[in-house]
């Protein structure tokens, strides 16, 4: 799965919108902990989880932690038509490196391509990622794999192939079955 292009640049230049049931913050270390249907959104960018601590350095740089039994990313791909979804229990965000950290029954989607696995690290800057797939196996638990779904590019000026529906019937679909006496 090669991505192409990942962090809208628009979404850099636009305010971080937070909303949560309730929020806590410590000013003293620049550090708020929203919990309660949390929703982060900057432009195109949105992050949603259980519980969200964002932390801000000095500079005005946030690091954005989120948690949930299913935490989401969601972000418009720079240059290109759709979005990159990521999933996990845990996701890590920051945004002056814009290193998406996606933990716990991890997946990231671009368009309709998927990779899964327990860890998944990725750099919007390089357009790479790292996918693992968490602890060795036991004698009781098998280990963990990594799995890609690679879907098929439409091929350029060729037959497009035809939809399960609209296909052909095949030799002997018309046959009907010959009833017992």
């Amino acid at each position: 799965m090669a991505p192409s292009g990942f962090a809208e640049p628009a979404d850099r230049d636009q305010p971080i919108n937070l909303e949560a049931d309730r929020v806590t913050v410590d000013d003293a270390h620049q550090v708020s902990t929203f919990t309660g249907n949390v929703r982060v959104s900057q432009g195109s960018l949105l992050i949603l989880g259980d519980t969200i601590i964002v932390t801000q350095n000095k500079r005005g740089s946030m690091h954005i932690e989120a948690h949930g039994k299913t935490a989401s990313f969601r972000q418009k791909r720079e240059a290109a038509e759709g979005y990159v979804e990521g999933y996990g229990e845990r996701i890590e965000y920051d945004t002056t490196s814009e290193i998406l950290l996606l933990d716990v029954q991890a997946r990231l989607k671009r368009d309709r391509d998927e990779v899964t696995g327990e860890h998944i690290t990725y750099n919007a800057k390089t357009d790479l990622f790292q996918v693992n797939a968490g602890d060795t196996g036991t004698d009781t638990v098998p280990q963990q794999r990594v799995r890609v779904v690679l879907q098929p590019k439409p091929k350029q000026g060729g037959a497009q192939t035809p939809e399960p529906d609209k296909m052909p019937a095949a030799a002997g679909d018309n046959v009907k079955p010959v009833e017992p006496k």
